[in-house]
């Protein structure tokens, strides 16, 4: 009997430590991802932007988040949707290519490329709806094709040749994505891209006077897209989180600095490489032809002060850009406001991305409003792993396998200041008492056991059965 009662409080006791789960917010409140390209952290800082300054008022903004390394449109975006860095999740560049044939497509192309996106992660959309909620993405790298089969609830994939810059069509996006698919189709999950201020940036470079008007125009969609929230019914349930892939950085030329290109390097030879990604801006990834490894490594490395050439198996691990056969032997990047030419420059770009991820103009900026989220509180910087479980714990569903962690942000959430307190007294309360009921229903067995023994006893002296008769002593069963 004791050690039932010690066994009963056992069971019971470890439940004052463990929090009744009334954190899920499945089926309650809804979110919107919004990735506004190329946004680096401090482009509000040169700008008048009184709707990004509201937001922040009113919700959350972080100094600055880290991307992935290759910081390019597509990996780092899938990044987002799936909280795995890009060796993890495969999607390892712009363009599809194939080092057999020698065939690569251009980023848009890419988009329809399914076997590119679809390599065994799932991005949130099919996980969200595996597990009961209904999902919309609009624009947003990597929305075409299927994983496992499956797709969104419904999405929208930009035509060819798309204006990026149109603000009536940006408007026209947000009218569909609150009024159709969060108001009349009442999705939980949407994902919403624009192209830009990444489009200015490279043309015009990133201190532009073309870039902070593009800024004011991103700043003027913030304002509608959160007065469209309003007028939809949806403020008191839609959280909304606005962030980028990747920041930028001017590109120097015109004779200011001696430009990288592999052609003119000596001991270089491309008669010694199979297969190349080059010209597209800082990064780059070569396959030498076989046992050419050591001499096309070795005629790179060092061949020019800001030109930073690895083995992939001798890539720094912090940049999480290695393990995956998809990435070639040779990686090479540049520092900033350098670019990789291959035989001659091909591209003129202002301004480019794809440096390390350390660097500062690297950095995009974060910002988070709703009903989940605190208010007027800046955070300090986080990598953009860190989203991807954010998003699954504000939508209440269970994350894939990734490299992101919760401890990260649940500090911007309204629970980790209201309700988990009220919440833990709450669950010492109910542990209490069940520990009370249960000692409670132990005495009562015990005494009835007692006074079941001592009637027995008091039976058996009475009237005990004689040896070898064929009735039996009783027995209680315990």
């Amino acid at each position: 009997m004791l050690w039932s009662a010690s066994l009963c409080v056992v069971f019971l006791v470890p439940s004052l430590g463990v929090p009744v789960d009334r954190y899920s917010t499945k089926g309650q409140q809804k979110l919107l991802l919004i990735s506004f390209d190329g946004f680096r952290w401090d482009y509000d800082r040169d700008v008048d932007t009184p709707n990004l300054d509201t937001m922040a008022r009113d919700g959350v903004k972080a100094s600055y988040v880290t991307p992935p390394f290759l910081t390019v449109t597509s990996p780092t975006h899938f990044t987002l949707l799936t909280g795995r860095y890009i060796e993890n999740h495969g999607v390892i560049h712009n363009m599809w290519f194939d080092v057999n044939t020698g065939e690569k497509v251009p980023y848009y192309a890419t988009q329809f490329k399914t076997e590119w996106w679809d390599n065994g992660t799932l991005p949130i959309w099919i996980t969200a709806q595996r597990q009961g909620l209904r999902t919309g993405s609009l624009h947003f790298p990597g929305t075409q094709p299927r994983y496992q089969g499956e797709s969104q609830t419904v999405k929208d994939v930009e035509p060819g040749f798309y204006n990026y810059k149109n603000e009536t069509k940006w408007r026209q996006n947000v009218d569909k994505v609150m009024e159709t698919w969060f108001g009349e189709m009442d999705l939980d999950f949407v994902s919403l891209y624009f192209g830009e201020p990444d489009g200015v940036g490279h043309k015009y470079g990133p201190d532009s006077p073309e870039r902070r008007e593009m800024v004011g125009q991103v700043d003027r969609t913030v304002g509608y897209i959160r007065s469209s929230a309003e007028h939809n019914g949806l403020a008191d349930s839609l959280n909304i989180i606005i962030t980028a892939d990747h920041g930028m950085s001017n590109v120097y030329r015109n004779g200011l600095v001696k430009e990288i290109t592999l052609s003119k390097i000596p001991g270089f030879s491309f008669g010694d490489v199979s297969f190349h990604l080059l010209d597209y801006g800082p990064a780059g990834m070569l396959l030498p032809k076989p046992g050419m490894l050591e001499t096309v490594y070795k005629a790179l490395k060092g061949a020019h002060p800001h030109l930073h050439v690895f083995k992939k198996e001798e890539i720094p691990e912090r940049l999480h850009f290695a393990n995956n056969n998809r990435i070639l032997p040779i990686i090479l990047f540049s520092d900033p406001g350098y670019v990789i030419n291959g035989f001659f420059p091909v591209q003129f770009n202002a301004g480019e991305h794809g440096f390390d991820n350390v660097e500062m103009d690297m950095k995009p900026f974060f910002r988070a409003v709703g009903p989940a989220f605190q208010k007027n509180l800046e955070v300090g910087p986080f990598e953009t792993v860190n989203i991807y479980p954010l998003m699954c714990h504000i939508l209440g569903i269970m994350p894939e396998s990734n490299d992101g962690h919760l401890d990260v942000t649940k500090h911007m959430l309204v629970s980790a200041t209201e309700d988990r307190p009220q919440d833990f007294r709450r669950n010492v309360s109910v542990g209490l008492a069940a520990v009370g009921g249960c000692l409670v229903v132990v005495v009562a067995v015990l005494v009835s056991f007692h006074a079941f023994k001592k009637e027995t006893n008091y039976r058996g002296s009475e009237g005990s059965v004689r040896p070898g008769s064929k009735e039996e002593s009783p027995q209680t069963a315990l």
